[in-house]
């Protein structure tokens, strides 16, 4: 086995630790044993393949989902070197394998930048393996080795010849470990599907052999690509998106804006390619240089006066789709979960690469400017009004002896940890559940009617409806910007509606408001969908309750001519207080689900298309999750 030539081989690979501590502690590792941490064994690998297509060697990535749950990951990068490590004497491709933090990410001149967990990733997919099998095309050669939890089983040999260079893994998760073993085929696309827009270029696929399901990501245009794809279903302000991609020092900064006329801000960062959800020093610069150069500009072109004083942030954000994608030699990731870029310096590159590169664009395009410039005067308006509602609010609230809502029916218990709020729709069902509940740590809040689509509207307007009014007051943490979760009056939220079309779009308003205007709740876990059930069945004295069609077949398959009776609930209100306790609200028997964002990425487009001003991408989600509207887990 020769020297390579290219410069990555066995002495650029450092050692540190073995694997036992990933077998006994994995959440040490990938963070969980549940579905989050099973992909993560996917990406892992995926990450060493785009490391590859980073440094300028690898454009071809196949992701397989095989039938019985292995995972296949190919690339045609320059292959894992397989030559003997001088220290260490055995192949490199082994030690990379078998020892922590053995990657050419520490020090080594294998990579300059790189993605993944910091050289981690192969050795811990290996070690949560029960099984794993790697195949290197290298030097004309093909060199192939299995291995069972994490040991070696096969030696490192030569299984023929190849005219092309690359890596291929095939690995089983363990069961062991893992509390479930199904991979998402959606779960991997989404992903995929990300990192082909931050690497232009790069072609990725998928294909799941379950269901015969193929994908093809390739984009030549990056995030420009990307942020079309954020907005394809809304209005958008500059059709031509502001785009650039620098170099500056050994940093690539690469961003891509684009305005719709809706109110939200989507600002997603990446540095290496790994989503920084908690943003840090790059997306801090991007923030910093547009409230900058959008003042700027409306001041040297009059459109706000010298003494009117500058637009905020978060005015000038209103209605932004931005990405932020920086590629970093060394990045320090910092807060709760590693996903803050903490680079000071990155700062100030990011900043003047976006005030120039802004500046240019809004000088050339005049009629755009004023758009956004306009956007953001609008927004400012909105939001001193709001200030004004929510002055009037909290001055009413001090005035008034009792500041909760008239309708809403209080639990006697005062510890948000063990009191529940239950939203429901109408009052013939309130009317119900105020009189089924545990009245010492269950309360009511009746809604009349839908409650105001946030999507569409202002916060101004939100604040102005009467039904998120008395939403907003009885569970006590304030909205936007004033929330305070250490406030809210119940850490379960569970919102109830009936199981019809009308009370799923009741449940996605709420959803979406919670979503917007709280998100921290759903974040932390406290908004929850009562599942109400479908059919009572009753034979004799005995009711049996089903909550899914499927259920209540398989229940009557066994069923030999016993006389039974069978009622289809179209609403809450049809059940007595005691069934709808016994069924629905009573913590020994009921079902609710807990409603969690996996993905905020994917979370937002759900509620946009939802939620936003055109029916077709509304139509399309529901044909195709109408069987999973029961759980909107986003």
């Amino acid at each position: 086995m020769s020297h390579d030539v290219n410069g990555y081989s066995a002495s650029d690979i450092q050692v540190l630790e073995g694997l036992e501590a990933v077998r006994k502690r994995p959440g040490m590792y990938i963070g969980t044993t549940g579905s989050r941490g099973l992909h993560h064994l996917v990406f892992e690998i995926v990450d060493n393949s785009i490391d590859e297509a980073v440094a300028g060697y690898c454009d071809k990535i196949e992701v397989i989902i095989h039938k019985d749950n292995r995972i296949t990951v190919m690339d045609n990068g320059r292959g894992i070197p397989v030559d003997i490590h001088p220290k260490m004497g055995i192949p490199a491709l082994e030690l990379i394998l078998t020892t922590l933090h053995s990657g050419a990410k520490f020090g080594g001149s294998g990579y300059t930048i790189s993605g993944g967990l910091h050289g981690v990733g192969l050795s811990v997919v290996n070690a949560l393996s029960r099984k794993l099998s790697v195949e290197v095309a290298r030097n004309g050669e093909v060199y192939q080795q299995e291995y069972e939890r994490g040991k070696p089983v096969t030696p490192l040999e030569v299984h023929g010849t190849a005219d092309f260079d690359g890596t291929k893994i095939t690995f089983e998760p363990d069961p062991e470990i893992f509390e479930e073993t199904e991979f998402s085929a959606d779960i991997i696309a989404q992903r995929l599907r990300e990192l082909s827009f931050l690497n232009k270029g790069v072609s990725i696929s998928l294909l799941d052999e379950r269901t015969g399901q193929e994908k093809h990501f390739y984009y030549t245009g990056g995030i420009r690509d990307y942020v079309s794809y954020l907005n394809k279903n809304k209005e958008v302000i500059n059709p031509k998106i502001i785009y650039f991609e620098e170099k500056k020092e050994d940093t690539v900064i690469e961003v891509g804006i684009q305005y719709t006329n809706g109110y939200t801000e989507n600002i997603y960062s990446y540095a290496n390619n790994i989503h920084t959800q908690e943003g840090g020093s790059h997306e801090l610069g991007f923030k910093n240089a547009l409230t900058r150069v959008i003042n700027d500009y409306a001041k040297r072109n009059g459109v706000i006066k010298e003494q009117e004083g500058n637009l905020a942030g978060e005015d000038i954000r209103e209605g932004i789709t931005a990405i932020i994608s920086v590629l970093v030699r060394e990045p320090q990731f910092e807060g709760q979960t590693k996903t803050k870029l903490g680079n000071s310096y990155i700062r100030s590159l990011v900043e003047n690469a976006v005030y120039e590169n802004v500046t240019d664009f809004l000088n050339e395009n005049p009629t755009v400017a004023r758009k956004i410039v306009e956007k953001a005067l609008a927004s400012r308006r909105a939001r001193e009004a709001a200030r004004k509602a929510r002055e009037l609010t909290r001055r009413k609230n001090a005035l008034e002896v009792s500041t909760l809502p008239g309708k809403l029916a209080d639990c006697s218990e005062r510890d948000p940890a063990l009191c529940e709020l239950y939203i429901v729709e109408g009052d013939s069902a309130g009317g119900s559940a105020k009189q089924g509940r545990d009245r010492r740590f269950q309360a009511i809040l009746p809604l009349r009617g839908k409650i105001l689509n946030v999507e569409k509207s202002r916060l101004d307007k939100i604040l102005s409806n009467e039904e998120i009014r008395s939403l907003i007051t009885a569970i006590g943490s304030g909205i936007g910007e004033d929330f305070d979760i250490t406030k809210c009056r119940y850490n379960k939220i569970i919102t109830m509606t009936d199981a019809d079309v009308d009370g799923s779009h009741i449940r996605v308003l709420l959803l979406t408001f919670f979503y917007r205007y709280m998100r921290p709740l759903v974040e932390n876990g406290y908004i929850y969908i009562a599942q109400p059930p479908l059919y009572r069945l009753r034979r004799g004295s005995e009711d049996h309750y089903f909550y899914r069609e499927q259920d209540l077949q398989a229940f009557l398959s066994q069923q030999e001519n016993k006389k039974y009776r069978i009622q289809r609930y179209k609403g809450l209100g049809e059940m007595n207080p005691e069934q709808l306790w016994e069924t629905t609200m009573n913590p020994e028997n009921r079902t609710i689900l807990r409603v969690s964002i996996e993905d905020a990425i994917r979370a937002d487009q759900i509620f946009s298309d939802l939620m936003g001003e055109r029916v077709e991408p509304r139509r399309e989600f529901i044909q195709e999750n109408a069987n999973l509207v029961v759980n909107l887990d986003v």
